[in-house]
């Protein structure tokens, strides 16, 4: 369904069409008059009628008759409404934004066109604008695909790029490059939703890392089944975070701040290792030496078969396909992406830094 502005759009379209196909059928009626009642050639025909629409006033071609000048007068009547009902058009499109909303659509369309390794959200209600706002913070390449006139207004203003459309639909993800991204985040409000859209993007793109919004249990379940990487259930995690601020409160405001950065000292982050960038796959993490080189400090490690390795020791071996979780400052952890990525090391991905495209 169209939005109230693509309404006025389509209606400025179809009035200024109308009046074009208006000014063509008194110029062709023009001409033809000439042509066969005065008997003129299709040029002096032609010729008259343009000099007569435009109200230049250069003069008769011919000698005119009483209804000849009879028609001249009405011809000339009708061109001054088409030609001012043309004016008062695109003047009114002019004034209302028309143009540079439609140069602005052709940016935001180039811009779609050149996307490649970003994120696409789904939604952007509550939980929608909170992720939007972090993936901003962290310059994260993203597009928000949503269908609600008022959310999607409410996102353009924020500067966001937005797809209207429904994000079940495989026409809407293909439009957001979906084979192109590396991540969908379906925050929409419905569980059935969220549902369509991880099956809809694990079809069209089965690499795709899927993270998905669940308010119940048994939809998390359905969509783990579905295919999704992540299900985060707003109520279940909120209770969780609830009960653990009033049990143990110096641990969840030491954690927020590592993930978070609000303190602007210690950042929590993750480094994926493979063996085509890498150097140290295959050595224990006592020789190479990563803590001794950066200062950063490995708190865990997800091998690629998703086994978790919490505390890992000095002899815990580096493997192809792991992801470190890693603290330290900004400093020490661009030194250790150093260390670790030597053969790709772009800046690395913290709050107000460009996004490292070897961190997942």
């Amino acid at each position: 369904m169209l939005n109230t502005r693509d309404q006025q759009i389509r209606r400025f379209h179809q009035e200024f069409l109308a009046g074009i196909v208006a000014f063509v059928g008194v110029f062709i009626l023009g001409t033809f008059w000439f042509r066969f009642v005065e008997k003129w050639t299709w040029v002096d025909s032609a010729y008259m009628t343009t000099s007569t629409l435009a109200t230049v006033g250069f003069g008769e071609i011919h000698p005119l008759d009483a209804r000849a000048r009879l028609f001249t007068i009405v011809l000339i009547f009708m061109g001054v409404v088409t030609i001012g009902y043309m004016v008062n058009r695109f003047t009114e499109a002019f004034i209302q934004g028309y143009f540079q909303e439609s140069i602005q659509q052709r940016q935001d369309q180039r811009v779609l066109e050149k996307l490649t390794n970003h994120y696409i959200l789904c939604g952007f209600g509550r939980t929608g604008c909170q992720i939007a706002a972090e993936f901003q913070t962290e310059s994260i390449n993203f597009v928000i695909i949503d269908s609600d006139a008022a959310q999607v207004e409410r996102a353009k203003n924020l500067g966001y790029q937005v797809i209207v459309g429904d994000a079940t639909l495989d026409e809407s993800l293909l439009t957001a490059k979906i084979d192109q991204a590396v991540c969908i985040v379906a925050a929409l409000t419905s569980d059935a939703e969220n549902l369509y859209t991880v099956l809809s993007a694990k079809t069209l793109n089965p690499d795709i890392r899927a993270i998905a919004r669940a308010s119940t249990e048994e939809a998390v379940k359905k969509l783990q089944r579905a295919g999704a990487d992540e299900v985060v259930s707003p109520y279940i995690t909120g209770g969780k975070r609830l009960a653990a601020a009033a049990l143990r409160p110096q641990v969840v405001d030491f954690v927020d701040g590592i993930l978070t950065g609000a303190d602007r000292s210690f950042y929590m982050e993750e480094f994926r290792i493979e063996a085509e960038t890498c150097n140290h796959i295959g050595q224990t993490l006592s020789e190479a030496r990563l803590r001794s080189q950066s200062g950063a400090l490995v708190l865990a490690i997800r091998r690629a078969d998703r086994n978790l390795i919490v505390g890992p020791m000095g002899d815990t071996l580096l493997l192809d396909g792991d992801s470190l979780i890693c603290l330290g400052t900004v400093e020490q952890l661009r030194a250790l992406n150093q260390i670790l990525s030597p053969r790709n090391t772009p800046d690395l991905r913290l709050p107000n830094q460009k996004k490292n495209s070897n961190l997942k």
